[in-house]
């Protein structure tokens, strides 16, 4: 399914979640397809909305890959392109089936077309005594190698097509995310004015521009 932009800042994490974990006033650095990035401090992690479960009507917004302590700002960059990467495989096909732990939550990412699980996101940092299996930088490789699970997604759509500018440009190490929201919004207007341009090339275009 497709989630509006800002769907996270208009669903933050319930309160209670929130209070349990000391996690009031946290920043949030990505919203795409439902699929964030949050910070407070040294602390970093994901947000995703899950997708919606009759069985489950109030799920709200869940947190996972919650790291206590960050060693860098590079590390606090892989959660935000981490979170972009989701966001887009989600709008490419994917699908997010989240697996409740205590006060987080586990993501498996399921190919819909066999319903296999091809990545697991866990919910908390196993930190670096246990190794870095489940970082967030060594997670965001494992899932850009992923093959698309689907057809590209429907450009057609603005409110979709920025969305996956957004996460494209996101994948740029050099660009904070106030620089690739800026990006992202000149390569939407050069892509209506040429329809021929597809996301990738539309950014590059916008980058020299």
């Amino acid at each position: 399914m497709s989630f509006p932009p800002g769907h996270l800042s208009a669903n933050p994490l319930p309160p209670g979640i929130v209070g349990a974990l000391g996690l009031g006033g946290y920043q949030l650095l990505a919203d795409i397809a439902g699929v964030g990035a949050g910070r407070l401090g040294s602390q970093a992690f994901l947000l995703v909305a899950p997708e919606p479960d009759p069985a489950l009507p109030d799920a709200g917004t869940q947190i996972s890959l919650h790291q206590q302590r960050l060693r860098d700002e590079a590390e606090a960059a892989a959660f935000t392109q981490l979170a972009a990467q989701l966001g887009y495989m989600r709008l490419s096909g994917y699908r997010l089936a989240m697996e409740r732990s205590g006060l987080r939550s586990k993501v498996n990412v399921v190919n819909p077309a066999t319903g296999a699980i091809v990545a697991r996101i866990p919910e908390k940092h196993p930190g670096r005594l246990l190794g870095g299996g489940s970082s967030a930088s060594r997670l965001l490789a494992d899932t850009r190698a992923l093959p698309p699970a689907g057809p590209p997604p429907d450009t057609q759509d603005p409110e979709l097509l920025r969305q996956v500018l957004l996460a494209l440009a996101l994948r740029d190490e050099t660009l904070g995310g106030v620089e690739a929201a800026e990006l992202a919004d000149r390569a939407l207007e050069l892509s209506r004015a040429n329809s021929a341009l597809d996301p990738p090339a539309a950014l590059e275009a916008a980058k020299r521009a």
